[in-house]
């Protein structure tokens, strides 16, 4: 009796299972949440109609043909680093590079159009271009992963430091590159000759990007799931001396999959500036290293569960940037929305994973 007295109110105990409808069913609940509150900070800051906020977001991200093509190619390029990201992340292998791999492989294709535009055909410096920056990227995954593999170095600040490496790589040739001399970037690269720029399909800018990134989606889902490289990834993450026991060759799983990982950033920063900017800046990566690292976990590493939530939080991006544009704030509101809605998303994770179990009136446990 006295125990009871002096239990808990509750206790936080781990699920053992949830079924996926009702996992998707909580993320459903702490989306509509997020928006809830987002629009009472909206009211509070701006006093208008949170129908009409709800209404501008939608119209800032499918408003209009250009808009939905717009909001394709943000989709495709995060889902992009996400699956880039993603082999690792099943292997437990924290990689926080995405930002780096993105401008190495970007810097290595504006490198071969610049030095290379108009010395050879078009074809042959794509085919370079290619081939260039897939290496760029896995290269610049595959120095963490040796070091982790042989000497078991941290891959989180590791893969960090990197990324400002590189930034300050491309700074660099940012200044070298510049046009004009002393502007401090680098314009767009073969305007006139437009040598090096990846082939419009359809008179769609972005078409080429969004069907590459379905392929690698596709690709990818296959290589994870039914690979057998892929069933390596997961004992290796699951447990390294699981994986030693059952004669897998840990050290080469790391650095193969990081060179996969780099390798798929290296194609992110080829069709960024191949394919759509056509000039590379420092802010080029726009922080989808990291926000990919949201999207694959929400996705519980699942290539197709990417797709959908690249598009929620690139559509949060686009809708909050259209509100911030309508009502006349600055773009710190855009980022203020967000962080409601990642703030929500998070959270409900904890729900997903633990339950809270109360006290009943007998002084037993309530599940």
């Amino acid at each position: 009796m006295n125990k009871a007295k002096h239990a808990p109110l509750f206790h936080i105990s781990k699920r053992k299972s949830m079924p996926w409808y009702k996992n998707w069913a909580v993320r459903g609940i702490a989306i509509l949440l997020a928006v809830a509150v987002a629009a009472i900070v909206t009211m509070i800051m701006t006093g208008d109609n949170p129908g009409r906020i709800f209404l501008t977001m939608i119209d800032g991200a499918f408003g209009t043909p250009r808009r939905r093509w717009m909001t394709a190619q943000e989709v495709a390029i995060l889902l992009c680093v996400s699956l880039a990201l993603t082999p690792a992340f099943r292997m437990r292998f924290w990689n926080l590079g995405g930002e780096g791999q993105i401008l190495m492989g970007s810097l290595a294709c504006a490198a071969c159009m610049i030095l290379l535009g108009d010395k050879i055909p078009n074809p042959a410096l794509i085919a370079i271009m290619v081939v260039t920056s897939v290496l760029a990227g896995a290269i610049w995954a595959v120095i963490p992963a040796l070091f982790k593999a042989k000497w078991n170095t941290n891959e989180t600040l590791f893969t960090l430091m990197m990324n400002y490496v590189a930034l300050q790589l491309v700074a660099f040739y940012i200044i070298v590159w510049e046009v004009p001399r002393g502007s401090g970037k680098i314009g767009i690269i073969n305007q006139n000759t437009e040598a090096g720029w990846l082939p419009v399909i359809g008179n769609q800018r972005y078409l080429l990007n969004i069907l590459v990134v379905l392929v690698l989606t596709v690709i990818l889902y296959i290589y994870l799931k039914r690979s057998k490289q892929g069933y390596e990834i997961s004992v290796v993450g699951e447990s390294e001396r699981t994986a030693r026991y059952v004669g897998i060759k840990v050290e080469r799983v790391i650095i193969r999959t990081l060179f996969l990982s780099g390798a798929v950033c290296g194609i992110a920063g080829l069709l960024l500036v191949g394919g759509t900017n056509h000039t590379i800046t420092t802010t080029l990566a726009g922080g989808r290293g990291f926000t990919a690292v949201m999207v694959a976990w929400l996705a519980k590493f699942n290539p197709i569960g990417m797709i959908f939530s690249s598009l929620l939080l690139v559509f949060f991006k686009q809708g909050a940037g259209e509100i911030s544009t309508a009502i006349g704030l600055n773009q710190s509101y855009g980022d203020i929305m967000m962080g409601i809605v990642l703030f929500f998303i998070i959270g409900s994770e904890f729900f997903v994973n633990y339950k809270i179990n109360f006290r009943g009136r007998s002084g037993k446990e309530a599940a």
